[in-house]
């Protein structure tokens, strides 16, 4: 089978290319940058680049965006260019070449201020069903190009699938309080509870979506490590989030404790992976139990490609005190 894959150069972008060749697809793929995993350089926004790009494709894997990093080092025209735009030629390019299937990488970002309850309230649940309020122009402009995705289904059937990855990325935070309070991999593991995913995870995920795109049509999903709370934790959550993971996972406190680590003392959001298990028949192996296991173990609690492809940055120039500037 011939894939499309774009955005080749990036974490994701990467990791799929090095599946799928390895699972012996024939992959077309392209990015702005150079790199071993990408076969066409050039851009998105370019219509005929796109339309030699899409040649025989049967099935295309849309990872190429401008990310929340680049918010503060990008205007507001190359979001709308790049990932509103970007995604309408290739839908376009999709339906002239008869593509089977579209899978969409989106964000958790779109939720936007939908993540953030008011003072006193409990944790959000977040599933599919929480209306987005994107509160930045990255979140503006992935949320309409998911509604392109659906508009060119609709009007089309091209069978289009959505995926809201949550966190993947291995840089640092970009809160300097909380990089100040916790050590990077304290708050990554701290993260797979509620709001992170493994590279892998997220990958295979993006298979399972291409296996079921024909039969599903179009659907959005939720792409986060498998959370141990359940809906009765929220209050709780808010208030005592250490209590609350020791009720759900004892013995984890001792593994903390060993490293100097901490748990956070609020959790204010849970995403909710149940429709994409559920619906696209996807099995996650990383969640917050298996780090702690591979971390009493001594090992690194990472997946063997998550380790492999490592850190990448956003941005080509390094910055001083942070990973990447923000408003």
């Amino acid at each position: 089978m011939k894939v499309l894959v774009t955005g080749s150069s990036g974490h994701l972008g990467e990791a799929l290319v090095r599946t799928l060749r390895h699972l012996q697809y024939d992959v077309v793929s392209v990015d702005i940058l150079e790199s071993p995993f990408t076969t066409h350089v050039g851009s998105i926004t370019g219509c005929s680049f796109l339309k030699h790009c899409m040649k025989g494709v049967q099935t295309v894997f849309h990872a190429a965006t401008l990310h929340k990093p680049h918010v503060v080092t990008h205007g507001l025209q190359d979001f709308v260019d790049t990932n509103i735009t970007g995604t309408l030629n290739l839908l376009q390019e999709a339906v002239a070449e008869g593509v089977e299937s579209f899978l969409f990488t989106s964000t958790t970002s779109v939720f936007g201020d939908a993540l953030v309850p008011p003072a006193g309230a409990p944790a959000a649940w977040i599933t599919e069903d929480v209306a987005p309020v994107p509160k930045n122009i990255y979140g503006v402009t992935k949320a309409a190009a998911e509604d392109l995705c659906q508009l060119f289904y609709r009007n089309h059937g091209l069978p289009c699938l959505i995926l809201r990855t949550s966190r993947f990325f291995p840089e640092d935070d970009d809160n300097r309080k909380m990089r100040e309070a916790y050590s990077g991999e304290n708050l990554k593991a701290n993260e797979f509870l509620f709001r992170r995913v493994d590279l892998e995870d997220a990958v295979s995920a993006h298979l399972a979506a291409s296996q079921r795109a024909r039969s599903i049509g179009f659907g959005r999903y939720i792409i986060s490590a498998t959370t141990p709370f359940l809906p009765e934790d929220l209050s709780d959550l808010r208030a005592d989030a250490p209590r609350v993971v020791e009720r759900r996972l004892p013995g984890y406190r001792t593994v903390y404790e060993e490293r100097g680590w901490r748990m956070l003392p609020s959790i204010d959001r849970v995403y909710v992976n149940e429709r994409a298990r559920r619906e696209l028949g996807w099995e996650p192996h990383y969640d917050f139990q298996f780090v702690v296991e591979r971390l009493r173990a001594g090992e690194d609690p990472r997946s063997p490609l998550a380790r492999l492809i490592g850190s990448k940055g956003y941005h080509a120039e390094a910055f001083i005190g942070t990973p990447y500037p923000v408003d």
